[in-house]
């Protein structure tokens, strides 16, 4: 199903070390409302939707995530590679270093590894795309937070890119939820659709 395109899906600039922004893109990659996190979920969910139009969104859109973690991923070993110890440890990624070298991995800006129950999946299609709507939402949060934190360009333009890629994903999930409500109701009633105003 899958083509892999041997670029990333937005281009890198020359990235410097710089230990404490690697930590918050740690939060970004690896943290419960992270993109692993959500691609996981959105290609959990696929399974149990009944609707193929919204199967296909979640498709696109988490295949999509899997590059914002490639994306996150190579931007991490960037800003680890060649940071001095001194840099390390007033980031405190000393300790990262130690378990994991410049090698991202799925854990938090404080060092708590990915989990599974992080994936939000209930086999409710409503429950499942409202809560992928609230997923983008604190995902463009979390890429907000971290762009505060930040004053070098050749990061701020990745993670402005994928900030406005949340964004046009909360949108698509707002058109599934349209399209699993009217999927629904014609399925669930012989009877002309209700009015959702």
């Amino acid at each position: 199903m899958w083509i892999y395109e041997k670029k990333l899906i937005y281009p890198l600039g020359d990235i410097h070390p710089n230990p404490r922004m690697a930590k918050m893109l740690a939060m970004l990659l690896g943290g419960p409302n992270g993109e692993l996190t959500a691609s996981l979920t959105y290609l959990n969910q696929r399974y149990c939707m009944p609707c193929p139009q919204v199967v296909a969104i979640l498709s696109d859109i988490g295949t999509e995530e899997l590059s914002h973690v490639e994306m996150l991923s190579v931007m991490m070993k960037k800003l680890l590679a060649g940071a001095s110890v001194e840099e390390l440890r007033a980031a405190g990624m000393e300790g990262w270093m130690a378990s994991h070298n410049c090698c991202p991995f799925p854990q938090d800006q404080n060092g708590v590894p990915w989990t599974g129950a992080y994936v939000g999946t209930t086999g409710d299609p409503i429950a499942d795309i409202t809560n992928d709507m609230a997923a983008e939402q604190k995902a463009r949060a979390g890429y907000e937070g971290a762009m505060r934190f930040c004053d070098d360009p050749q990061i701020l333009g990745p993670l402005q890119f994928l900030r406005e890629r949340e964004i046009v994903h909360y949108q698509r999930f707002g058109e599934a939820l349209n399209l699993l409500n009217d999927f629904m109701d014609a399925y669930e009633s012989p009877l002309p659709r209700r009015s959702r105003t």
